[in-house]
């Protein structure tokens, strides 16, 4: 490497670095997370679902359209902002960035992504002012296997109808707008998958049981029934047949929201860790002043950076319109296992006060089981990793 190749790679900006614009919007961002989320933390949890008047702040926040066009009310910015928000709500409540991750980097991604003139001026706006959206793709027996759908579409003329069960469908409760994906024709295979914009009040469509979950217990995960459900023609997102090409782009950029929240959660975890090791006494001392302790708060730390290191990288390849897929792969994975890593740490440095619901930090490490489950689990996300590895791209 020559000495002005060096210069250069020395004087890059690490992929941590924010701009003045980042770091004001994750500062506003925080003061919401510390001011109007956390006080809601514990009762949410509790109770099972999310406060309603959080869910208005959200929207009067813009946080439920970051990257929607302004011309549709929302406020035009970046896909790394909305992971930026994604992060610092997770670290006080992972609940409340599912619901805000889902808005954004799922539905409202798809809509600028794949819908029409229509459909965008219809859609965005409602979505940008008030109302949730939800993406319903997987079914009891399709769930690494995504394109096993036995929803059916039939085309009735006038309207599509359609039949079938939705499951471990986020933000079932509160959403009005869900992004429903269902066969047109079963024997086409993957090529017969087309998606659908479906709103609450739809003929034969209903919200049905919601699940009783181990974390992230706030948000609404539930099962959707059509029975008959009548869909407009114009309600197809996309083309016919295309529904297997917008739930993968979609959900390549999902998974880099779920690294997001991952590492809002293992900070979170961290943080509760350093504050409860400095003022814990044992033995006359802050149990921080333990070269044991130290290195377990090194290697928490350790994690830390390189789960944001690599969840920031795909995000800015990303905005930057460059490939991304393994790079999200690769985030998803591990974030997933350095939150579940952190946040378990966190409660042996607790030791007994880190098992029960008093302190925080059980808390996190149940928000953070899901991370390696949902938007394609971690065996998935290694399959994909090592395809790409030995195709050489």
């Amino acid at each position: 490497m020559g000495a002005t190749a060096l210069e250069k790679e020395i004087s890059s900006p690490a992929l941590t670095t924010l701009s003045e614009e980042e770091e004001l919007f994750r500062s506003s961002i925080r003061e919401f997370a510390e001011g109007e989320v956390r006080p809601r933390v514990e009762k949410m949890d509790h109770e099972a679902h999310l406060d309603q008047d959080l869910i208005r702040q959200c929207f009067e926040l813009g946080l439920m359209a970051i990257e929607t066009p302004e011309e549709y009310g929302g406020a035009g910015s970046t896909f790394f902002n909305a992971i930026l928000a994604i992060e610092e709500l997770a670290r006080v409540d992972a609940s409340t960035s599912v619901f805000v991750d889902v808005q954004n980097t799922l539905v409202t991604n798809a809509i600028i992504r794949w819908s029409n003139d229509e459909q965008k001026k219809k859609y965005l706006p409602q979505m940008a002012e008030s109302k949730v959206g939800a993406y319903a793709l997987s079914e009891a027996a399709s769930g690494s296997d995504a394109f096993a759908l036995k929803t059916r579409a039939v085309d009735k003329g006038d309207f599509w109808e359609i039949s079938g069960q939705k499951l471990w469908i986020t933000n079932g409760n509160e959403a009005e707008v869900f992004i429903v994906f269902a066969t047109v024709d079963p024997s086409a295979g993957y090529k017969g998958i087309t998606a659908f914009i479906v709103e609450k009040d739809f003929e034969g469509f209903s919200v049905g049981k919601k699940e009783d979950k181990l974390g992230i217990r706030a948000s609404s995960t539930t099962e959707l029934i059509l029975d008959s459900c009548k869909v407009p023609k114009e309600n197809v997102l996309g083309e016919v047949g295309f529904g297997y090409k917008v739930s993968i782009e979609t959900l390549n950029e999902g998974r880099i929201g779920i690294g997001a929240q991952m590492i809002g959660i293992a900070q979170g975890a961290y943080e509760a860790a350093l504050k409860y090791t400095a003022e814990r006494e044992q033995f006359g001392k802050p149990i921080n002043q333990n070269q044991v302790v130290q290195f377990q708060l090194a290697e928490m730390a350790i994690e830390l950076e390189a789960t944001r290191l690599l969840v920031y990288n795909a995000a800015r390849l990303k905005d930057a319109g460059k490939s991304f897929l393994k790079e999200a792969a690769m985030a998803k994975v591990y974030s997933s296992r350095a939150a579940e890593k952190i946040s378990s740490k966190a409660i042996e440095l607790f030791g007994g006060y880190g098992y029960v619901k008093d302190y925080p930090v059980e808390k996190f490490w149940r928000d953070s089981k899901i991370g390696a489950i949902y938007e394609g689990t971690s065996n998935m996300q290694l399959q994909t990793i090592a395809k790409l590895i030995m195709s050489g791209k």
